[in-house]
C-alpha cells in the first residue's frame, strides 16, 4: 500500500474508533445519511487563469480519490461539486451562492483570483460556511474579517509575504533601483501596496512604477521606459499570461536585469506565452518538484495519472488544494459528526496533530487569531530552468527535506 494510502487508512481508523457511543446512537436514530459527502470547488477552468484552476481541480481530485480508496469519511464517499468561475467576479459570486444556498455543500475550496474571491466572501461569512482559499493570494482575503469571527481560511501564501520575500532577495544581491511593472486589476493594486511597504521596510523606494492593463500582447514600450530609467531589477506583478508577456518583451529589448515576480510567474501560461523567455526568471514558491521527497514525488505521480500536462499548469495550485482537502478531512474527524461551519471552523483552528503535507508539515496551521497556513519561513525562491520549475539556489533543494513548521 502506498505511503499516502497507509497514512490515510490509519487516520480513518482513528476517526472511526474515537466516535463516542452517544454520537453513534444519535446517528442511528436520525434519518440515514446520504452515502456521499459533497465539497464545493470554485475555480477558473477556462480563460487566462485556467492553468491555476485546472491544476487545483486535479489536485483536489487526487486527494478525494485517495480518501475514497480507503473508505471515505466514516464510510461516506467524498464528491467534488465543481464550478468554473472563469476568473470573473460576478460568475464566482453566483457559484458561491449556488453551492452554499442551493447545493448546500459541506464546505467549499478554491478561488484562484483575488478579485473573484473578494466579491464572494460575504456569502460564506454571512452563512457561516467554511471556505478554504487554496490559490488566491491577495492579502485582503484573510484580513476582511477578524480571524476569531471568520469562516475564511487559506493555504496559499499571501502577497504581503511574497513581496517581502522578493525584496529580501533583491537586498541580498545588493540591488537598489527596483522597477515595478504592475497590472491595473485589484490584484495589482494590492500587490503594489505590499511591494511599496516591503521596499520601505528595507530602506528603499520604487525606482519607477509603470502600470498596464491585463490582456496585452506586448509591453515593449513599458519595458523600454523601465530600461531607460536605469533600474537594476524588475518586479512584474500580474498573472501568468501577462508574466509571459513581460518576459518576452524584456528579452526582446535585451534588458538583462534580474526579473522577479510572485507565484504567477511560475504558471505554465507564463512559459508558453513567453515561448520560454521566462528561463532564469525568479519567483516565489511554496513547493517545487523534488524527487528526493516522498510526499512530493508521490503526489506528482498521482497527479500524472489524472493529467498528462507538461509542465503542470501550476504545481502550487495543485499541491495547496490537495493539502487543503486533507486538512479539511482532519477537521471533519475532530468535529465528530458535526459538519456545521461553526464546528469545522473550531476544528481547523485546533488541529491537535501535525499533518505531513506536500507543501509543508502543517503543525497548528490555523488558530483563532490566524487563518493563513503559510508563514514566511515556508517560502522558496524558484526559477525556470530547462523548461521546468526549480530551486533558484541549489542548496535549497538539499535543505528542502528539513521540516518547515509555521512560525
Amino acid at each position: 500500500m502506498p505511503f499516502m494510502a497507509r497514512a490515510l487508512a490509519a487516520l480513518l481508523c482513528l476517526g472511526a474508533c474515537t466516535a463516542t457511543f452517544s454520537q453513534v446512537t444519535a446517528t442511528a436514530a436520525a434519518p440515514a445519511p446520504a452515502n456521499v459527502l459533497r465539497l464545493g470547488l470554485i475555480l477558473p477552468l477556462t480563460g487566462g487563469s485556467a492553468d491555476m484552476g485546472n491544476s487545483a481541480r486535479v489536485g483536489a481530485q487526487v486527494a478525494v480519490d485517495e480518501i475514497n480508496e480507503v473508505g471515505g469519511y466514516l464510510g461516506r464517499k467524498l464528491e467534488l461539486v465543481i464550478r468554473d468561475d472563469k476568473a470573473d467576479p460576478d460568475t464566482g459570486l453566483a457559484h458561491a451562492q449556488e453551492l452554499v444556498l442551493k447545493e448546500k455543500v459541506v464546505a467549499t475550496l478554491g478561488f484562484c483570483n483575488t478579485g473573484v474571491a473578494m466579491k464572494a466572501l460575504d456569502v460564506f461569512q454571512n452563512n457561516q460556511h467554511l471556505l478554504i482559499v487554496t490559490c488566491a493570494t491577495g492579502t485582503a482575503i484573510t484580513a476582511k474579517y477578524p480571524a476569531a469571527e471568520s469562516f475564511i481560511f487559506r493555504t496559499s501564501a499571501r502577497d504581503q509575504l511574497q513581496s517581502q520575500f522578493l525584496v529580501a532577495d533583491i537586498v541580498k544581491r545588493r540591488l537598489s533601483k527596483v522597477a515595478l511593472l504592475v497590472d491595473t486589476t485589484g490584484y495589482g493594486d494590492g500587490g503594489l501596496r505590499d511591494l511599496e511597504a516591503a521596499l520601505k521596510a528595507a530602506g528603499l523606494k520604487p525606482h519607477i512604477v509603470v502600470r498596464f492593463k491585463v490582456g496585452v500582447t506586448s509591453l515593449a514600450n513599458e519595458i523600454r521606459q523601465l530600461k531607460d530609467s536605469g533600474a537594476d531589477a524588475l518586479i512584474g506583478w500580474t498573472v501568468g499570461p501577462e508574466q509571459g508577456v513581460i518576459s518576452a518583451s524584456r528579452a526582446a529589448a535585451g534588458w538583462n536585469v534580474p526579473q522577479y515576480g510572485p507565484w504567477g510567474l511560475a504558471h505554465a501560461s507564463a512559459f508558453s506565452t513567453s515561448s520560454g523567455a521566462v528561463e532564469g526568471a525568479l519567483m516565489v514558491q511554496t513547493v517545487l518538484p523534488n524527487v528526493f521527497m516522498e510526499r512530493n514525488s508521490s503526489f506528482l505521480r498521482s497527479y500524472g495519472k489524472l493529467s498528462k500536462e507538461r509542465p503542470i499548469g501550476s504545481m502550487m495550485s495543485a499541491a495547496q488544494t490537495y493539502d487543503a482537502v486533507h486538512l479539511l478531512l482532519r477537521a471533519m474527524f475532530i468535529s465528530k459528526g458535526d459538519l456545521s461551519g461553526r464546528s469545522l471552523k473550531n476544528a481547523l483552528e485546533n488541529l491537535p496533530q501535525a499533518y505531513r503535507g506536500v507543501v509543508t508539515t502543517y503543525d497548528r496551521p490555523f488558530s483563532s487569531s490566524d487563518h493563513d497556513a503559510i508563514s514566511a519561513n515556508m517560502l522558496w525562491l524558484g526559477t525556470w530552468r530547462n523548461g521546468e520549475r526549480a530551486y533558484a539556489y541549489r542548496e535549497d533543494a538539499q535543505r528542502a527535506s528539513v521540516i518547515r513548521r509555521k512560525e
